[in-house]
């Protein structure tokens, strides 16, 4: 039976869904955490770096393309390290192959956790050709390949309904909540089902997966906050701004298809959003079963909570200008 974590270092720590990772770490209290970071973080993050270290995480610095720097922090001191938790963005999705590699080569490495987070790269024969998924199907192909004695686990958690409601300075297109103007775009149907994490819940399901490393071992775990369809979180947040109708249009699933297409052929930088959304509206989070029960990861948050959550945030920043 595999034991229980003791141990973690952690990689994009301080980036998007890495912050709520570590915040959720740090809250458990069930684990040793330190964060590997470069020394322009450390120069550019400073608040964050010396909130997280008040808050009871070491603080690593060093080069992540440097092996003996990440070797050198694998090992660790009182207790070393056993498990790896990968946070890195999309662009360095690729360094995990080496990061991957030297904790196949340190003994006290027992687990690692890639960056997914996201779409299943692998839910059907067609998801091999997604272009969202490519460098993140060649970490798992490095895996099969390569990595004998490691144990490791994929956290797949479908899209974070916080950036779905948000597609602020991007194509309203590719669906939209506006709360000042009260209106709305919603993908496809509206009808059509999506599972969704919230970025807390990620942090919140990822210590879950290593309270129960058993249940997690080797294998891609599939879990999510809730299971929703566009004009259902539509209905939510017109009752939680007052109950009077917004305003609403609609993308339908040809339409979306099209607008991704071309940002593709045009080279836009968020082509990638227009292929998660398709994505995601074809049905591509809908798994025969999640794996929340078998985590004790069932206490998740609802589409009341994300929606009042991301109404107050919005209202918070706002607040702040």
């Amino acid at each position: 039976m595999a034991p229980v974590s003791q141990s973690v270092i952690v990689f994009g720590g301080t980036g998007k869904i890495g912050t709520y990772i570590v915040d959720e770490l740090l809250k458990s209290s069930k684990f040793s955490i330190a964060l590997f970071t470069s020394p322009n973080t450390v120069q550019t993050k400073a608040d964050q770096i010396e909130a997280l270290k008040k808050r009871g995480s070491r603080i690593i610095v060093g080069d992540v393309h440097n092996e003996q720097n990440v070797k050198n922090a694998y090992k660790g001191t009182h207790p070393d390290f056993d498990t790896v938790v990968s946070a890195v963005g999309r662009p360095v999705i690729l360094d995990q192959i080496d990061l991957l590699k030297w904790a196949e080569e340190t003994p006290n490495i027992k687990r690692f956790y890639p960056s997914e987070y996201g779409t299943d790269i692998e839910y059907g024969p067609q998801s091999v050709n997604e272009k969202p998924h490519q460098l993140k199907l060649k970490v798992r192909a490095f895996v099969r390949e390569n990595i004998k004695r490691l144990e490791y686990t994929y956290l797949v958690t479908g899209p974070y309904s916080d950036m779905f409601f948000d597609v602020s300075g991007k194509d309203q297109r590719a669906g939209s909540f506006d709360l000042d103007a009260k209106k709305s775009v919603l993908l496809g149907t509206g009808n059509d089902k999506i599972s969704f994490t919230t970025m807390r819940d990620v942090g919140r399901l990822l210590v879950a997966s290593l309270l129960h490393p058993e249940e997690s071992r080797n294998k891609a775990l599939k879990v999510n906050s809730f299971t929703t369809t566009p004009n259902e979180i539509l209905a939510e947040f017109e009752r939680q701004t007052g109950g009077q109708k917004w305003e609403v249009s609609y993308t339908p699933l040809d339409e979306l298809k099209q607008i991704e297409q071309e940002a593709w052929e045009k080279g836009v930088p968020w082509a990638t959003g227009y292929t998660l959304r398709r994505i995601w509206t074809e049905g591509g989070t809908l798994y025969e079963k999640r794996d929340n029960e078998a985590i004790d990861g069932t206490d998740v948050d609802t589409l009341q909570v994300a929606v009042a959550a991301w109404i107050k945030e919005q209202d918070t920043g706002k607040a702040s200008l």
